[in-house]
């Protein structure tokens, strides 16, 4: 457990158990770029309160809950490496999704993050934005090409998202039962199939 993520003795916390599953793949060759009917793609470097916003929007169904206890400084240097991009999809110029890659352990990239706002889901957006993050890894010269994505999910996500990765071209290495304390404080909802 990551030390900003453990709270402090006594705080109301709702215990949840997941089961994790680690997927990797080995990088394609690049490909011409996905088109988004009316809307796009683009890299941006994000504030830690826009960060946070669409962090929220995207994860708070799903019960990403490590960054929302991540110190803003610990966010800002973070959101600040050269290792870490950040891609949010616009549709209607207004943000759709995105996904979040980290090159720390080069050759191989993590997909830290992956998601749409709820509005957007069941739309047909998911596939090719997924399709983008890998080709954005695809596309990375740092020196030489990129060896491996890597991601996990868990069961506390999306029920289509490990389908996803796998029709993707992920594939799973193991599955991890975990134990999570969240702060009541963040005020995520708790699907009661969750509740350790």
């Amino acid at each position: 457990m990551l030390d900003y993520a453990r709270i402090p003795a006594g705080e109301p916390a709702d215990r949840v158990a997941v089961m994790v599953t680690f997927m990797h793949m080995n990088v394609p060759a690049p490909r011409p770029p996905e088109v988004f009917p009316q809307g796009h793609l683009a890299r941006q470097k994000l504030t830690v309160a826009e960060y946070r916003k669409i962090y929220h929007q995207i994860g708070a169904p799903w019960l990403w809950w490590l960054r929302e206890l991540m110190p803003d400084d610990m966010l800002a240097r973070h959101l600040a490496s050269k290792m870490v991009s950040t891609h949010i999809l616009f549709i209607d110029d207004r943000p759709a999704g995105f996904f979040e890659l980290e090159r720390s352990n080069w050759p191989d990239v993590n997909l830290n993050y992956f998601g749409l706002v709820p509005e957007m889901i069941g739309r047909g957006l998911g596939k090719p934005l997924l399709r983008a993050a890998i080709n954005e890894v695809a596309l990375i010269r740092q020196p030489g090409p990129a060896r491996r994505l890597t991601v996990n999910t868990c069961t506390a996500d999306h029920p289509r998202a490990l389908p996803n990765y796998l029709a993707a071209g992920f594939v799973e290495i193991r599955r991890v039962r975990e134990v999570w304390d969240i702060p009541r404080r963040l005020g995520l909802r708790i699907p009661d199939h969750l509740r350790a």
